[in-house]
């Protein structure tokens, strides 16, 4: 389609209506300023939310990109603007969440010059990017675009950045927008093997203690309902990663609970115990496997995985299968015998009980004078909606919360995972409420975390998103702090925080809030939060030396966790 020629700027805008793009958030400046100025007359199809940092932009866009499963947007100015998006594009790049992120870059004749606000931003992004390009002609933005999108949402999804020069905003051309469907050069799928699929199942088959991994490409793929039912027929045990969490329901008789440092005693301790493990949708992260030494060597692994990187990258396969895992899930299942792995699973459960016993009950039902983290993540599981999200920021909390949350629908779980980035939880919250108004959004955030994107609470001040944050604090950089009292004599090393008053600072943004210090207002408290209509701030102040257990530490085997 072709109309007169308009100007580069406004190309963007309507490549970004052509695309769906609804929600975008973004912080203007000067080298960006003629696409804002676009903006202005699209304000009844694109809706833009001004966060009050570049990095809160992007960690907004990664949020709403996660609950959605849609491409989030943002957009940020050149030089210091664009810097500020290099944590969240490494964070999505790790995470595998699609984003496309248009910067602002100096006009092309003062390129290479230190022009004002000048950085090399492809050069920069380019370890944290899916694929990332410069643009300086306007009839390049309409293709750079639409092939952004193309490359952020297939495949492994990741981020995008396409840098703009100022001329290339302000020249004229026609808008001939053609939507990306095929890249000659990037095949980002690949058909499955049927002789995988049939070496998988005879190795599944013949298994006595098969054990299952899954992790966010279920999620990615949506394949949730595969994995469901290659579990009914199958009767194995069945244990998720961070972020893949909420995938299958913890309600399932045969989800034995979650893997890595702080996940639980059973999934971890028995991975070194499996005939068969299959990994779906994971990628051995360090985090899961501990020591790669000493990880499920006693184990035929089946790895169902779409990124032929991943493959044999941290542990070795004696079969692979490569491709969507929502067809190699139901390509498995349609090869195996149906079973039941009763005594195995009796195992999960006897190791589970013992855990119950020795940590959860410190943690929910705690005899200690002082607030522990757990008991608020049992108090918000009483009276949350089904399917709230949770969203947390990094450290103690995030464990916390993830190990006790109650996880019963996909995209519920919201986190940085792999590069584990402080600041991330606020603005992604907003991100996540932006999306659907309706569902709840609970922000759960420590105190050190809080405060490196504190500033975004006027982003939801302006927005009125009604997102709940709590804010469980204990005057530490809890997780370092617990590293220092378990490896370092208790030398706390500046991890001791002098805080601020963090009821005024809510107040003053607008939040209807409170604080929480006795264990009698607690339960009140939340579900006040909880039933209020609008943002609210709930701060908890919890025990300084609450630690969370079990633990793997680093350099250790999963059958060294530790329930204390």
């Amino acid at each position: 389609m072709k109309d007169t020629k308009i100007r580069g700027a406004e190309i963007v805008v309507k490549t970004l209506v052509a695309e769906n793009a609804s929600v975008i958030f973004g912080y203007p400046g000067g080298a960006i300023m003629p696409v804002y100025d676009a903006l202005y007359d699209y304000c009844d199809q694109l809706e833009h939310v001004l966060t009050r940092h570049e990095q809160g932009a992007i960690h907004a866009a990664q949020g709403y990109a996660r609950v959605s499963g849609k491409v989030g947007v943002c957009i940020a100015t050149s030089g210091p603007g664009a810097t500020n998006l290099i944590t969240g594009l490494a964070d999505a790049m790790i995470d595998s969440t699609p984003l496309v992120c248009i910067t602002g870059q100096v006009a092309s004749h003062l390129l290479g010059t230190d022009a004002f606000q000048e950085t090399d931003v492809v050069g920069l992004s380019m370890p944290g990017t899916k694929w990332n390009i410069q643009v300086r002609k306007p009839e390049d933005i309409a293709p750079a675009i639409a092939k952004g999108f193309h490359i952020a949402r297939s495949g492994r999804p990741g981020p995008v950045l396409i840098d703009i020069t100022k001329d290339a905003q302000t020249a004229l051309h026609e808008f001939n927008y053609v939507p990306c469907l095929n890249i000659r050069s990037y095949k980002p799928y690949h058909k499955v093997n049927p002789e995988d699929i049939k070496s998988a199942a005879e190795l599944i088959d013949q298994a006595e203690r098969p054990y299952l991994l899954f992790g966010q490409g279920i999620v990615l793929g949506q394949a949730e309902k595969e994995l469901k039912a290659f579990l009914d027929k199958s009767g194995i045990p069945a244990a998720c990663t961070l972020l893949g969490s909420g995938a299958l329901s913890q309600e399932h008789p045969l989800y034995v609970g979650k893997l890595g440092m702080h996940g639980n005693y059973a999934s971890n301790l028995l991975t070194n115990q499996c005939d068969v493990l299959i990994a779906v949708g994971m990628r051995f992260d360090d985090r899961v496997t501990g020591d790669l030494k000493r990880y499920a060597k006693q184990a035929k692994v089946i790895h169902l995985e779409l990124d032929a990187a991943e493959i044999n990258k941290n542990v070795r396969c004696a079969v692979s299968v490569q491709g969507d895992c929502k067809e190699s899930l139901q390509l498995l299942t349609e090869s195996i015998q149906p079973k039941k792995h009763l005594a195995w699973l009796e195992r999960f459960r006897e190791l589970e009980q013992m855990e119950k016993n020795e940590v959860v009950g410190n943690d929910l039902l705690p005899t200690k004078l002082g607030l522990t983290m757990g008991e608020v993540i049992r108090y918000i599981n009483e009276f949350k909606a089904d399917d709230a999200i949770l969203v947390t920021d990094v450290g103690q909390h995030q464990m916390i919360a993830w190990r006790y949350f109650d996880y019963k629908n996909t995209r519920t779980q919201v986190t940085s995972g792999g590069l584990g980035t402080m600041g991330f939880a606020l603005p992604a919250a907003l991100g996540a409420q932006m999306h659907d108004y309706k569902k709840q959004v609970i922000c759960v955030v420590g105190d050190g975390g809080i405060q490196m994107t504190i500033q975004e609470l006027g982003t939801i001040m302006q927005t009125q998103a009604p997102v709940k944050v709590v804010l469980l604090n204990n005057n530490y950089l809890g997780m370092v702090r617990q590293w220092q009292q378990m490896f370092f004599e208790k030398r706390y090393s500046f991890t001791e925080l002098n805080n601020p008053d963090f009821i005024k600072i809510a107040d003053a943004y607008g939040f209807k809030a409170s604080k929480v210090t006795l264990r009698q207002e607690l339960r009140d408290s939340v579900a006040e939060m909880l039933m209020h209509n609008g943002p609210y701030f709930l701060e908890v102040v919890v025990e300084k030396e609450d630690n969370v257990f079990p633990m793997i530490a680093t350099g250790c085997s999963v059958e060294e966790v530790r329930l204390s």
